[in-house]
């Protein structure tokens, strides 16, 4: 009777063990697969703001706060823009003086909790950046996705789309350069975005099903007399524009793809973001293996996908493609993008950024990246 007993109490145990498993397994894979668009992603830091003046301003002195470039500052009811260190003006020991760009909207003052973001804009092409644009609606598979419509001179139209944390007012950072060059854009949205369907499942797919909202912007392009087509995609958008440019059935117009810090491994990607919320390490694979039962996602991606990703292979060659990645970035690991270039070293470029986070290499330097995506996109005009 006690053998009975003791083997009923440790298959209790057990059940239970396994029933808190799966819900911390939950709990933890919601850093990945519920990540709100246009909020702050885990891993970035709170700053406060200690003082401001006439074009500066002084916040706490972090890691994150002495990022070279131009910024997004926001807050919760507050957006501004902020551009280098200005290590010559007085400070504190624990604060950083920036150049204060511009306050989009709100107010900032001492005290206020804001944390910087690669969205530099706040608005439409209109109000943010004084472009002519037509808000459409793009026939979807879940229904109507809204997006933005510049016009330009040629008939290689690009198509922005946002990533994990984002949404499509990211893609206004190069909206002025793409429209100076003479380029049609479409920046669409996709499940999950405000404004546009809800995933069935009420979770992100890290681009595994939101490339068919692509899928459905470049129907649209073509059918409006497009071409070819760019796709530019920063973080889960690059992966949805890789997944597009292999599986489309209009892939032949796809002529060029950016990738800016594309996520390459969910799972790795998955792992940084639970980490960045302070999951215990131990806890990780049953973030993994939750997200994988939620979503459908294949298992050990990254382990099938070593030196490539799915689409891509020595027998798969890419559209021309320029990867800006780099060794910064805690989200989605730079290594896999070196990995992808060297599988194509004629078609792959990589231009590596230091010291951005994720999705943020035009923030590092702007002027930079804009060359070197000129010269990219200059042959295929």
């Amino acid at each position: 009777m006690r053998t009975v007993k003791a083997t009923a109490a440790a298959v209790t145990a057990a059940l239970a063990a396994g029933a808190a498993g799966i819900v911390v397994g939950r709990i933890a894979s919601d850093a990945g697969l519920k990540a709100p668009a246009g909020r702050r992603l885990p891993g970035e830091p709170r700053l406060t703001v200690h003082s401001t003046a006439a074009g500066r301003i002084a916040l706490t002195r972090d890691l994150a706060a002495l990022r070279p470039g131009t910024y997004g500052l926001a807050g919760d009811a507050s957006h501004a823009v902020v551009g280098p260190v200005l290590a010559t003006e007085p400070h504190s020991a624990d604060t950083v003086v920036r150049r204060l760009e511009r306050v989009t909207h709100g107010t900032l003052k001492p005290g206020d909790k804001v944390w910087l973001t690669p969205t530099t804009h706040v608005g439409d092409p209109k109000s943010a950046l004084g472009l002519d644009h037509t808000d459409i609606d793009i026939p979807g598979e879940l229904g109507s996705l809204p997006a933005w419509f510049v016009p330009g001179a040629r008939d290689t139209w690009v198509i922005a789309v946002h990533g994990l944390g984002a949404t499509r007012e990211h893609a206004l950072n190069i909206m002025e350069f793409l429209h100076r060059h003479r380029f049609p854009v479409l920046t669409p949205t996709h499940r999950g975005d405000t404004g546009a369907p809800r995933p069935p499942d009420g979770l992100n797919h890290f681009g595994e099903t939101e490339w068919r909202d692509l899928d459905a912007a470049m129907r649209y392009a073509v059918d409006n007399g497009a071409r070819q087509l760019v796709l530019h995609g920063w973080s889960t958008g690059a992966t949805m524009a890789l997944r597009a440019a292999a599986r489309s059935g209009l892939r032949n117009h796809v002529k060029g793809l950016v990738l800016d810090s594309p996520v390459l491994s969910w799972e790795r990607t998955l792992r940084a973001l639970a980490t960045a919320r302070h999951t215990p390490g131990v806890l990780l694979p049953l973030a993994v293996r939750a997200a994988q039962g939620r979503t459908g996602l294949y298992a050990n991606q990254e382990n099938r996908t070593e030196h490539r990703t799915e689409d891509v292979g020595p027998d798969r060659p890419p559209p021309p493609t320029l990867i800006f990645h780099g060794p910064d970035d805690p989200l989605a690991p730079w290594d896999l993008s070196r990995r992808l270039a060297a599988t194509h070293p004629d078609r792959i470029t990589l231009h590596t950024v230091r010291q951005a986070p994720h999705a943020a290499m035009w923030n590092a330097d702007p002027s930079a990246y804009e060359e070197t995506l000129r010269r990219f996109l200059t042959p295929l005009m």
